[in-house]
């Protein structure tokens, strides 16, 4: 051992001799620094660097100004040397060695993560790489660093080694590769997880239209892509996803700001880490834009940053997730006792303390930055004899600490792991040479089993197969206090267990909104649509922006939002909500409808008109112009138009088997015996008048036998048409649902087209035959010609028939029934007008016409 020793002071010796020669030109490293038998090293980002010098290459290079000092990350490089004194002081633990621990201000900058990670391998203030150097002071992990961008770099530099690294902040998935990244273990949740409680807190909250803030860089980007892919299978769309800038940039943050106010997204989440959100939410709060609620990642979620007093008007009411908070029991004194005067190895407690108490120390060393270095006259200098207890800022809750106790957790499991490898726990199981390892010959790749399968801190840290621990969040509430700081109250929490599976546990009504509401805030594309209405995905636009529809008639829609309507059975309809189907009303011409019951009237009182006339003409039968207008053949007509008017009553009331089958038929036989007795008339005047010649053989065709003769064979053709019809296919009772969609129309089927339409023809041809016949006679001498009036009937008649038929096709339901009834009793008492009026008004109005040398003529 003694040999081994020698060799390798031997080595150094000579390092040393030839460093300045050898090592690559590099800046001289400065920390927080405390020797032991074993150095744990540590990168924090104390401060936060916002300006990255300008290179010429005519002067030497400027290293990385480090700008604004960060309590909450001096914190966390507290909690770290908190951890190493109480590990210290653990005689169970590591007795006999001590820990010790090189600390280093990374900046939040790439440039200075490199440097301090190859500070601590090489053991030198001026670092060279792939050199290590520090007598037999091994040094055992890295802590850090607190963003992803920062630790993937350094991950890779410490894989070429398999040197042991603990992140308590970067969470980005691909650090579980084991691959790429075989030392790597952390003390936060991968973000894996987190993109499923946000997506799972928007689908819990109702919003369908989200925007996503991304920052630009790897904890950023590859958070946002999963959490789109995971609100996508959701069923959640995206409204806009914009990158964050991580170098401040007026024009990019004019855009996010413009496509921000523009869009109708209410809730926006943001996979950002503070220091790039910081310069964003500045602008969004310098324009005043209210009515958005920030859903955030846990890296800016608790930040003191984002929580000054300027932005607060429109941070408060934001949702984020905080890695849950830890009890480090006794840090409260700790931090209470610091004093500029007692960490004097601590080269930052002169910074906190200017900061805590807005002071500034009389000395310009204490600056790498040269305009920090010049007092202003304004601030009152610092003396060392301010009293921590008076100060009220959130750097002294420490019941609120969560990436502190990440820090916290990492050192335990590094001296659990040392406490194992040294203590040779399962040692001969588990290495090839199964001897136990003194501190000087321990390797870190096999410091780094150990690390991996600790348990730790009450079995809080343990890892799975790819170094993450238990994922478990706290679901915060940006909450205004009573003097107008802002706390982050727990609202919920998330849970998630190899075994077990997730579980999120969030209680909405606790959650104030921002403007003070409890209300949970809309954030859609389109609201829903109601029952009756259906989802119709706008042409190019996402799918949960869209227009809602009507469903058609006939279909109904009995849930929200649905994507398309139902079609109700043929003898249902929709309600008129549209949200169900109910059974159709029936419909018929009854007597119980006001239609029926005028049509009926109607018909009633218009046949008593035949009538009347048909009692005139009996009492006035003696006289000549009854005598001259055939009166039996008159008396026949009068009888069967009032039989006309009076066949319209079979229409109304419902169809029934009977009625359906004598209505049709009754209307055919008794039309065509009133024709038949109008075209018996025609000829009657037609025979007279070619009679007056004594020696005409029509002398024999003027009696009774030729009318009745043309009455009786008119008639039976059309008995036997309808009796054909009738007896071959019948008209039936049915119920239509396809005339009328919201109703089911009870109706009277033809049956037979053919036969429907020979009894309309026939009626027809009986019509134009008297017509023909009657136009034919209409000038023959007479003082008293009734072809003239019969001409005129018949016009009427077809006049009335002939409109009737496109109508008749072009009405549905009970006013088909209705229209054809119009059509009986308009050509019925058009009829009976054309033909009887003037006759009726000779009769009482002129009777001195009334005479037989009038009627005769000439």
């Amino acid at each position: 051992m003694a040999q081994k020793a020698l060799v390798l002071f031997i080595l150094c010796l000579l390092f040393k001799m030839v460093q300045n020669d050898c090592r690559l030109q590099s800046v001289k490293m400065k920390g927080i620094t405390l020797e032991g038998d074993i150095i744990i090293g540590g990168l924090f980002p104390v401060h936060s660097s916002n300006v990255y010098p300008m290179i010429n290459f005519r002067d030497t290079p400027a290293s990385v100004q480090c700008e604004v000092f960060r309590l909450r990350s001096y914190r966390w490089a507290l909690g770290m040397i908190f951890a190493v004194e109480e590990i210290n002081k653990n005689s169970e633990l590591l007795p006999n060695i001590s820990l010790g621990y090189w600390i280093y201000d990374s900046c939040y900058a790439l440039s200075r993560v490199l440097l301090g990670t190859t500070w601590m391998l090489t053991g030198k203030e001026f670092p060279v790489p792939n050199y290590a150097c520090r007598s037999n002071v091994p040094t055992a992990a890295i802590i850090g660093d607190s963003s992803s961008s920062m630790t993937i770099p350094m991950a890779r530099i410490l894989s070429l080694y398999h040197f042991p690294q603990i992140s308590y902040g970067a969470s980005v998935p691909i650090l579980s590769d084991k691959i790429q990244f075989p030392s790597f273990l952390r003390t936060i949740p991968s973000d894996n997880f987190q993109s499923v409680i946000l997506a799972q807190l928007v689908v819990c909250f109702g919003w369908t239209w989200v925007g996503i803030l991304a920052s630009d860089n790897d904890y950023g980007q590859t958070g946002s892509q999963i959490l789109h892919a995971e609100l996508v299978r959701n069923g959640i769309c995206l409204a806009f996803l914009e990158t964050i800038p991580a170098l401040y940039s007026k024009v990019k943050i004019q855009h996010i700001l413009e496509v921000i106010q523009t869009s109708s997204a209410t809730a926006i989440i943001i996979f950002s880490i503070e220091s790039v959100l910081l310069p964003l939410m500045e602008e969004i709060s310098m324009h005043d834009i209210q009515g958005k609620v920030w859903i955030g990642s846990e890296a800016w979620s608790t930040s003191p940053s984002l929580s000054r007093k300027d932005l607060l008007t429109t941070l408060t009411g934001s949702i984020g997730l905080a890695i849950p908070r830890g009890d480090m029991p006794g840090f409260k004194e700790f931090i209470y006792n610091i004093n500029p005067s007692i960490l004097t190895r601590d080269i930052y407690v002169n910074l906190f303390w200017e900061t805590a108490f807005a002071c500034r120390w009389n000395s310009s060393k204490l600056y790498q930055n040269p305009k920090q270095n010049e007092i202003d006259s304004n601030v009152k200098l610092c003396t060392g004899k301010e009293k921590l207890e008076d100060l009220n800022i959130p750097f002294f809750d420490v019941f609120n600490v969560r990436y502190t106790f990440n820090v916290y957790k990492a050192m335990y499991v590094a001296a659990q792991a040392l406490s194992d490898i040294l203590s040779c726990k399962d040692q001969n199981k588990e290495f090839a040479n199964k001897s136990c390892n003194h501190i000087s010959d321990m390797k870190q790749w096999q410091l780094f089993h150990y690390m991996k399968n600790v348990n730790v801190l009450n079995q809080e840290v343990y890892y799975d197969e790819n170094g993450n621990p238990p994922a478990k969040y706290d679901i915060i509430n940006w909450q205004l206090g009573s003097d107008g700081a802002v706390s982050y109250v727990m609202v919920g929490n998330f849970h998630y267990l190899e075994n077990d599976g997730w579980r999120l546990l969030i209680n909405i009504s606790s959650i104030i909104w921002n403007g003070n509401s409890t209300k949970v805030p809309v954030s859609v594309c389109r609201e829903h649509c109601h029952v009756g209405f259906r989802k119709s995905t706008r042409q190019g636009q996402p799918s949960c922006c869209f227009d809602c529809i009507a469903c058609s008639p006939g279909e109904i829609a009995n849930q929200t939002d649905s994507t398309e309507c139902l079609k109700c059975p043929e003898d249902q309809w929709p309600s008129d909500t549209k949200e169900r189907c109910v059974i159709k009303t029936t419909e018929f011409l009854s007597y119980e409808d006001s239609l029926g019951r005028t049509l009926a009237a109607v018909s009633i009182a218009l046949s008593l008109i035949p009538l009347i006339i048909l009692v005139i003409f009996v009492r006035h039968s003696r006289k000549p112009l009854v005598r001259a207008s055939n009166r039996q053949l008159s008396c026949l007509l009068l009888c069967t138009l009032m039989m006309c008017i009076l066949c319209s009553l079979i229409f109304i009331g419902r169809p029934r088997k009977v009625t359906c089958a004598v209505q049709q038929s009754t209307f055919g036989v008794i039309f065509a015996l009133c024709l038949s007795c109008v075209l018996a008339k025609t000829i009657m005047v037609l025979i007279a008048f070619s009679a007056t010649d004594p020696q005409s053989c029509l002398h024999s065709w003027t009696g009774y036998r030729v009318p009745y003769f043309v009455i009786i064979v008119g008639v039976k053709v059309q008995v036997t048409i309808c009796g054909l019809w009738v007896a071959m296919s019948p008209p039936f009772v049915a119920l239509n649902t396809k005339v009328l969609k919201e109703k089911i129309v009870i109706e009277c089927v033809d049956g037979s087209t053919v036969g429907f339409w020979c009894m309309m023809g026939y009626i027809g041809f009986l019509a134009f035959v008297c017509f023909v016949l009657a136009f034919i006679a209409r000038k023959l001498p007479d003082a008293f010609n009734e072809a003239k009036y019969i001409t005129f009937s018949i016009v009427v008649f077809l006049s009335v028939w002939v409109s009737f038929i496109p109508a008749y096709f072009s009405t549905k339901g009970k006013y088909m029934v209705a229209l054809e009834i119009f059509a009986i009793l308009a050509s019925s008492v058009g009829m009976l007008g054309c033909i009887f009026f003037p006759k009726c008004y000779i009769i009482f109005l002129r009777p001195d016409l009334n005479t037989k040398s009038n009627i005769r003529g000439r």
